[in-house]
């Protein structure tokens, strides 16, 4: 056979690649596939009784990892591992005999097997092997498609984040990372400040994973542990006082998608335990059950917190933040990437003026000027706001600035600081200048960064713009 089996042609297979099982035993094969979907989530598998059909599948099927018997009719499984290995050494092999014997496993992993198990194993500890197969498999495939990403400079389907307006290297790099990792099932922990748009990476990532399911978004921030627990695993009827019916919970919603668990370092001791089994053992219990429910959805996780320092202070657990940072994307703030300003301020000028109803105006030059000297503490978000209300406001053919000019001007607005020195400001071996010319650099550089827009330059400097047209007039007049 050569078709994925799976009990349910709903569920997404998982891994990306096959999984070929190769047996002369029909009920070890079926025993095996069963254990695997159910026990380990993995559903993505092939079945081989022949020897002599293997190679033929491996040339036909993608397959990624194999389970070869030793002793079979035809082509023994020695045979067929130094072939694998000699023509498919991308592709993992672990060998599952009857034999119990040191010599023989030795031989094998030196012949190129991942590793060796005995039939008469424990099951749990042939799933457990077999997993960790699969995510080194999937590392490897990761790691080459990155680096060929990363070489060429491509993305393969930039459509996933058509919703993402920028043009940073930095943010460019994000995604040709995502596409790398898009159809690995681990988890992706997405970093950065609040309103940098962690969730419009999670709905690429979603995108991108190819799930039928839906992406069912949860900000987990101040719930408590029941609270916590309820949401993402849902009750059965009875399971407490109010429990009137049976509820889904969030990771059953969905199923065959992605979850997206928002502002994870929030979460309590408690409820971290809980997020750290379901990633660990692919199952949960909804609350008032004794029957466990495979999860059947991508995880991504994210935070504006920083979480190896918070894991450091003991207020994150140390083995989920490993768990978590497998895959990990850090989305740059706004002030690192000045550039995607005016495109940003030209999307949100169009997205308000369709919202609003009305024509989309031009904006005067030093508007960008203006917006590119703040350190925007909110991000993107900051700034769409700042749009949407100038736009509340419009009335003419021109944007103000005014409203801009107030957001920024409020108390706590934030200006980029200056970069601290690498050296001495001034020579040991020349004269210091005076307050007077210190006072005049200043505002040349004010003017220069400003364009020459006396009132944006006046704001940096901390006076107001009569005061600086004043000392302008006056300098002019002590030149002539």
């Amino acid at each position: 056979m050569s078709t994925p089996l799976t009990t349910n042609p709903t569920t997404p297979l998982y891994p990306a690649f096959g999984v070929l099982l190769v047996d002369d035993e029909p009920s070890f094969l079926r025993s095996l596939s069963i254990a695997l979907e159910r026990s380990g989530g993995i559903n993505h598998i092939h079945r081989c009784q022949d020897s002599r059909e293997v190679m033929d599948i491996l040339a036909r099927e993608n397959i990624g990892l194999v389970t070869l018997d030793l002793t079979m009719p035809h082509l023994s499984g020695e045979e067929l591992l130094a072939r694998i290995v000699e023509e498919y050494p991308d592709i993992g092999v672990i060998v599952i005999s009857g034999l119990n014997q040191v010599e023989t496993a030795v031989n094998c992993i030196k012949l190129g097997a991942f590793d060796y198990f005995v039939k008469t194993d424990e099951e749990s500890r042939l799933i457990e092997g077999i997993r960790r197969a699969i995510r080194l498999q999937e590392l490897s495939q990761e790691n080459q498609a990155l680096r060929q990403r990363v070489l060429c400079d491509t993305l393969e389907q930039p459509e996933a984040f058509a919703h993402i307006v920028t043009t940073d290297k930095a943010m460019r790099a994000v995604f040709q990372y995502l596409e790398s990792v898009a159809l690995t099932r681990q988890p992706i922990l997405i970093t950065g400040e609040s309103g940098v748009g962690k969730e419009l990476i999670a709905r690429a990532a979603h995108t991108l994973s190819g799930c039928s399911g839906p992406l069912v978004c949860v900000n987990v921030a101040g719930l408590d542990d029941n609270v916590f627990a309820d949401t993402l695993f849902g009750h059965q009827r009875g399971a407490f006082t109010g429990a009137d019916q049976p509820r889904a919970g969030m990771i059953e919603q969905a199923a065959g998608g992605t979850l997206f668990l928002d502002e994870i370092g929030d979460l309590s001791l408690a409820s971290q335990v809980k997020l750290l089994r379901l990633l660990q053992e692919g199952e949960y219990y909804p609350l008032g059950s004794d029957r466990p429910k495979r999860l059947q959805a991508r995880v991504l996780v994210a935070t504006h917190h920083d979480l190896a320092e918070k894991q450091r202070t003991g207020t994150f657990r140390k083995d989920l933040y490993y768990r978590l940072r497998t895959h990990q994307v850090h989305i740059p703030p706004l002030r690192q990437r000045k550039q995607d300003i005016p495109l940003l301020l030209d999307h949100f000028l169009t997205e308000a003026a369709e919202e609003l109803g009305k024509r989309k105006p031009s904006h005067p030059p030093e508007l960008e000027i203006l917006l590119g000297e703040y350190a925007f503490p909110g991000n993107v978000r900051e700034l769409r706001a700042m749009v949407y209300d100038a736009m509340s406001l419009h009335r003419s053919h021109t944007l103000s600035m005014e409203s801009f000019k107030r957001a920024i001007g409020q108390p706590g607005a934030v200006f980029p600081a200056p970069q601290p020195s690498t050296g001495p400001v001034f020579a040991a071996d020349e004269p210091l200048p005076t307050l007077e010319a210190i006072a005049e650099a200043l505002v040349e550089e004010a003017l220069r960064r400003a364009e020459g827009n006396q009132s944006i330059a006046s704001r940096w400097l901390g006076i107001s713009q009569p005061a600086l047209s004043k000392r302008l007039k006056k300098r002019r007049t002590e030149g002539s």
